[in-house]
């Protein structure tokens, strides 16, 4: 979800109004890909590297999810959607972690989509994870394989992605389920996270819809 912050910079306003505007922009967006039949939908929210950047802003982004989980639980129950959240996890405060489990738990038995935010997460970290949790279970080399890894990962129940959307203007994957997407189709477009509208994820849709998926065959 990328370009909160060159949204708030072209407004003169601080980069915690334009994750503000971010937010409105994932409630909507949950509720046009619901409509449209998309099962899963997993969103980058914060990076095991941006804890680099201002100490204000990170303070400003762990105090924003935490108010919005605790705000929108009640919603997401009502809509019947399920959140989950991938990364590590013990690295965030209690208070942050308290909400997520509190939020998850609320809304583990809805079943009518999943919201998952991927937060202080890493692709790479992620695989590094998951390796440790092969030494950890003894498992020998030569029973090593796709699927003894990809069972040890953050959310082993979902299904690769079938969609990347890239916004901002970006062109990369910048650590973003990287075992996951493989084989995912890739869309980007220059508009903002804040600006994303549902006639964008149409858009996006559409294309992907065009297209032919070999899988490597």
């Amino acid at each position: 979800m990328d370009g909160n912050r060159r949204w708030a910079r072209s407004r003169h306003m601080p980069a915690i109004a334009g994750h503000r505007a971010g937010v409105e922009t994932i409630r909507k967006t949950l509720r046009a890909a619901r409509e449209r039949g998309v099962e899963f939908l997993t969103l980058y929210s914060f990076s095991t590297e941006n804890w680099s950047r201002e100490p204000e802003e990170v303070m400003g982004l762990m105090g924003l999810l935490e108010e919005t989980i605790r705000r929108e639980t009640t919603t997401l129950v009502k809509d019947n959607v399920r959140l989950e959240v991938i990364g590590r996890l013990h690295e965030l405060s209690p208070g942050l972690q308290e909400a997520i489990a509190g939020s998850v738990k609320a809304t583990s038995k809805c079943t009518d989509g999943t919201m998952t935010l991927a937060f202080n997460y890493g692709g790479r970290a992620e695989i590094v994870d998951a390796v440790k949790k092969l030494v950890a279970d003894g498992v020998k080399p030569d029973q090593v394989d796709d699927a003894a890894i990809a069972s040890r990962l953050y959310a082993p129940h979902h299904p690769d992605p079938d969609l990347l959307i890239r916004t901002g203007g970006e062109l990369r994957v910048s650590n973003f389920l990287l075992w996951e997407v493989a084989y995912a189709e890739m869309w980007a477009t220059p508009v903002l996270w804040p600006d994303f509208a549902v006639s964008d994820l149409d858009t996006a849709i559409a294309s992907y819809a065009q297209r032919e998926r070999r899988f490597g065959r």
